[in-house]
């Protein structure tokens, strides 16, 4: 079954993929070329080091694929065995919640919920990921994201190359 296109699916769906596709751009390039040791990087007291971050970015893609399915869980699983497996279950997870939205099946709560909650918490968190890049000496060049390849239903590992950073 191809999935629907973006000029056929509901805008609200449309959006919210969007927005997914948009998480995966950004949350590719904060978590791709990290330096040896960045997952346990310590910022100082009370600041969750990146791979727990990263496990609740996970936590947060299936808490909303609970929500779509009106299943709403919230289940806490433990941090990944290293980073690259963390990257690969962010992505996972981004994944099964884009084929969730793509496919027909009707929506348990509102986009807008959707959004506010899981989309919306899982974008400040990959914020957090860059910021904490940055307090590593390890920083995330800056982007003119407007300008970024980002496509409906295009949220796994591989991304598109930057087309404009800066430093």
């Amino acid at each position: 079954m191809t999935p629907p296109s973006q000029e056929t699916q509901d805008p609200a769906r449309a959006l919210l993929r969007h927005t997914l596709a948009t998480l995966a751009y950004r949350g590719g390039k904060a978590l791709r070329g990290a330096r040896s040791g960045f997952a346990n990087f310590n910022a100082g007291h009370s600041v969750r080091p990146p791979v727990e971050i990263l496990a609740h970015l996970c936590h947060l893609l299936d808490w909303g694929l609970s929500f779509a399915r009106g299943e709403e869980k919230w289940q806490v699983s433990p941090a990944p065995g290293s980073w690259n497996e963390g990257i690969d279950r962010f992505f996972e997870s981004l994944g099964k919640l884009d084929d969730y939205l793509a496919g027909g099946a009707p929506l348990s709560c509102t986009p807008e919920r959707l959004f506010q909650g899981p989309i919306a918490d899982a974008l400040t968190h990959v914020g957090q990921i860059s910021m904490l890049r940055r307090l590593a000496g390890n920083p995330v060049r800056g982007e003119d994201f407007s300008r970024a390849d980002i496509r409906l239903g295009f949220v796994g590992r591989e991304q598109s190359a930057p087309r404009y950073e800066f430093d």
